[in-house]
């Protein structure tokens, strides 16, 4: 009773303190950057994250063994891996670093809401392990499939918040150019006008806001890589593992059901992704088309098991 309560505490601290530092986010997108509350939104994520992993310490202890049996217990540990994201650039002290807070705090508190809605509310309390999952196997190969769901999850927003700002700039530079051919010019008024639109495009380069632009979506380039790269190596490991484990529950390492399907479809999309990102033949706009089709996969991956019932990994499904 003592341990459930404590759990329900710091769970309810947690979606609190998450969305708060979501309506600095919102506050800071609307004033000028505030020193003070960009502090504020840092030190709640930090919060946030002692709560959660406070939260799954608990339900260990209580339960004696890692709490990755259901869905409720994996989306908690989601959530976990998200804010664990944004503490890595704190812990490595980098110097000028993109806000993850923008990504990673809604995915916290988006995860948090779902496992604590109606629809989970049997979840809650755990269950003893079904004879498949009583292994040493299953630390290693969930937590690490987890992991790389989140990492793979918050890579492939930065992807898609460039292609948004890559395609509104493509948007207006289009829609300008429909102006001046709507236009009624002569052959040597339209020479001028090119001339005069190239001059402008070179020195608009330079101004403030083309540069924050491009500072940006630069940012958002590297750290989407950084951060894929690194899901896509949990996401390796735990393939992998799983192989191994299955070989020893089921007697075959690749069976082909729905979620080792899945994972594949998922790890190729993601390889795909790293090889179009490293090759400098394409550009960065082709790879987060690339990681943003990945993103439907993730979810697709990560919820079809569950929605389906059907296959070896049907374990934690939605209650009926």
């Amino acid at each position: 009773m003592i341990f459930s309560t404590f759990e329900h505490i710091l769970l309810h601290i947690s979606f609190s303190v998450v969305s708060i530092v979501i309506t600095i986010q919102l506050i800071t997108l609307l004033v000028d950057e505030i020193i003070g509350l960009y502090d504020s939104s840092e030190k709640g994520m930090i919060a946030t994250f002692c709560c959660i992993t406070g939260l799954l310490v608990t339900r260990w202890i209580y339960w004696g063994h890692l709490p990755l049996s259901n869905l409720y217990e994996s989306l908690i540990f989601l959530s976990w891996s998200f804010s664990i994201i944004y503490m890595v650039p704190l812990f490595k002290k980098y110097k000028n670093y993109f806000n993850l807070n923008v990504i990673t705090a809604p995915s916290v508190n988006f995860t948090q809401g779902f496992a604590t809605s109606g629809l989970l509310n049997e979840m809650n309390q755990s269950e003893i392990l079904v004879p498949a999952l009583q292994s040493h196997w299953l630390m290693m190969h969930v937590s690490m499939m987890v992991l790389s769901y989140a990492a793979l999850l918050c890579g492939s927003l930065l992807s898609l918040a460039l292609l948004v700002i890559t395609f509104r700039k493509f948007i207006r530079i289009l829609s300008q150019s429909n102006n001046l051919v709507n236009e009624s010019f002569s052959w040597s008024e339209i020479e001028y006008v090119r001339e005069k639109k190239n001059i402008l495009q070179k020195t608009s380069f330079l101004s403030s806001r083309n540069y924050y632009r491009f500072q940006l979506v630069q940012q958002l380039d590297l750290w989407s890589y950084r951060i894929i790269s690194l899901g896509f190596i949990f996401l390796t490991i735990g393939i992998l593992s799983g192989a191994v484990w299955a070989n020893e529950a089921w007697g075959s390492y690749w069976n082909w059901d729905p979620k080792e399907t899945w994972a594949f479809i998922t790890w190729t999309v993601f390889a795909i992704y790293l090889h179009t990102r490293t090759n400098k033949n394409f550009e960065s706009v082709n790879s987060a088309i690339v990681a943003s089709i990945g993103f439907l996969i993730i979810w697709v991956c990560y919820f079809g098991v569950n929605l389906l019932g059907i296959g070896l990994h049907s374990y934690g499904l939605f209650p009926n």
